[in-house]
């Protein structure tokens, strides 16, 4: 029998998050923003792949090493917003960011999903963005449970390196 204060498998625990999604005052789009600034600030703003309609970036508040987002350029925030060409890249690119993050960091699972509404727990809102995070088993220990502390193996900056230098190697 598990400790009382071990988290049940396959429930991802971030209450480092929380400050985050309780912020005050006026949001900006995160998104908008990494698409307006372009690809000269992707380091900046952690964009590590740039599509024809939809790109993906490194979340800065991830709940496991790798987490990114893959995300239209277009400000649409529901499914019936996204455009069939839109929809069907989204996949493509979320296919591929799991193959090379199965490649660079060697997940054994990986959770994609998305959060539609606050109610749902978007963080940003009115931009819809797929989470792709990879998984491993046991990635959710004490430190987690019991400690309110996630243990981050890497530096969103390294990770940004490696993964643009792979991507970049393994064109299609």
């Amino acid at each position: 029998m598990p400790p009382p204060y071990a988290t049940p498998p396959g429930i991802l625990w971030a209450p480092w998050r929380n400050a985050y999604l309780r912020r005050s005052g006026p949001r900006r789009c995160i998104f908008c923003e990494a698409v307006t600034r372009g690809p000269r600030a992707d380091r900046a703003t952690q964009v590590v792949y740039r599509g024809r309609e939809v790109f993906a970036i490194l979340n800065r508040y991830p709940y496991n090493n790798g987490h990114l987002m893959v995300v239209p350029y277009r400000h649409v925030g529901t499914l019936a917003q996204v455009r069939a060409s839109e929809h069907a890249e989204l996949w493509q690119v979320i296919t591929r960011m799991t193959e090379e993050l199965t490649g660079l960091i060697r997940p054994q699972g990986f959770n994609i999903g998305v959060n539609i509404g606050r109610a749902a727990g978007a963080g940003i809102l009115g931009h819809l963005h797929f989470h792709v995070v990879p998984r491993w088993l046991g990635d959710t220990n004490f430190m987690t449970a019991a400690g309110h502390t996630k243990v981050i193996s890497e530096s969103l900056d390294e990770l940004h390196r490696q993964l643009t230098a792979r991507l970049r190697r393994r064109p299609r």
